[in-house]
């Protein structure tokens, strides 16, 4: 296999052909024109390695996999801390290339598979349903700094709260729009994932997004790891010896969900509670206890929906987890 490097900006993308020092790079237009004249420059064998940029890179990956040719799409901190065991001091868009496709040739890491068309719709709307909630809290913590003022001005009164009136209407119908598609889309996914007690819809779709509908990971450990729900540990002689705090690594509002999801599942659910109860009596901090029921429910959810079991509130999915483990 041939290693290609590829670095992605808004308007254009730096090719290296090759990882070799002072080889020639070129650079293409982000555009389908652009990508497709890159394309035909690539030889059968052509691997393309580049970081995952968001939109950016989208459509170059998508019309590589339309051509046939495989592809890795790398978490730019593994490319990172790479580039710092190589001792790469120069940052400039061929240096990056090339390191990128230095990065495939010695790593090695699996290929990239992309989401189906259903799967980048839902990312879509969820994506929109993000920033939008963003919007609204910016306009409430704007409206209440002006509220208290002694004289508000009519025209900015009426304007903040018919944009927050805006914003809460377009949530509530991207929510509706985001339950009713992954029910119809990823129907067995979602009715899975709502049978195990502490995880709602709102969670059920987050996870069915960020798994790929569970297809991108073979086991609940590297989804854990992959949500940074995974404790950490760290030792070097008798000076060195830090455990318990999670890697904290993936989708933040996501672990969010996870977490806030973790009260409710300790109250309805008795698999967590048990655990939630069993470690506070052996003193451990509540904060570290509900991380755990968190990582229990990222657990049960694999384990239903590989095992394509609902979740029975009196039967112990241990025996399934461990199959997934």
């Amino acid at each position: 296999m041939k290693y290609i490097g590829i670095d992605i900006s808004k308007r254009s993308f730096t090719v290296a052909f090759s990882s070799e020092n002072g080889s020639p790079v070129r650079e293409y237009e982000n555009s389908p024109k652009g990508i497709h004249k890159f394309i035909s420059a690539l030889s059968s064998d052509a691997v393309c390695v580049m970081e995952a940029t968001g939109n950016y890179g989208t459509m170059l990956v998508y019309l590589l996999q339309e051509s046939g040719f495989k592809m890795i799409v790398e978490n730019p901190l593994k490319v990172k801390n790479f580039a710092r065991a190589m001792m790469s001091v120069t940052k400039t868009d061929a240096i990056d290339a090339r390191l990128l496709a230095l990065y495939g040739e010695r790593m090695q890491p699996s290929l990239y598979h992309v989401p189906g068309r259903e799967l980048l719709l839902l990312k879509q709307k969820r994506t929109v349903l993000r920033q939008l909630k963003k919007q609204l809290t910016m306009s409430k913590n704007l409206w209440e700094s002006i509220d208290v003022l002694p004289f508000v001005d009519p025209l900015v009164k009426k304007t903040m709260k018919s944009t927050i009136k805006y914003l809460e209407k377009e949530i509530k119908r991207i929510e509706e729009s985001l339950a009713s598609y992954t029910e119809e889309i990823f129907s067995q996914q979602f009715k899975l994932l709502t049978s195990v007690k502490g995880i709602g819809a709102t969670l059920a779709v987050a996870l069915i997004v960020a798994t790929g509908a569970f297809t991108s990971f073979d086991n609940s450990k590297q989804l854990t790891k992959y949500l940074g729900l995974s404790p950490t540990y760290e030792q070097s002689g008798t000076s060195v010896l830090h455990r318990g705090h999670i890697n904290r690594n993936g989708d933040s509002e996501l672990r969010s969900q996870l977490y806030v999801a973790a009260w409710s599942a300790v109250q309805y659910n008795p698999t967590c509670k048990a655990l939630y109860t069993r470690l506070r009596q052996k003193g451990k901090p509540g904060k570290l206890a509900m991380i755990a029921v968190a990582n229990k429910l990222v657990r049960i959810a694999f384990s239903v929906v590989k095992n394509n079991v609902p979740y029975d509130i009196n039967y112990s999915l241990t025996s399934l987890e461990r199959n997934n483990a």
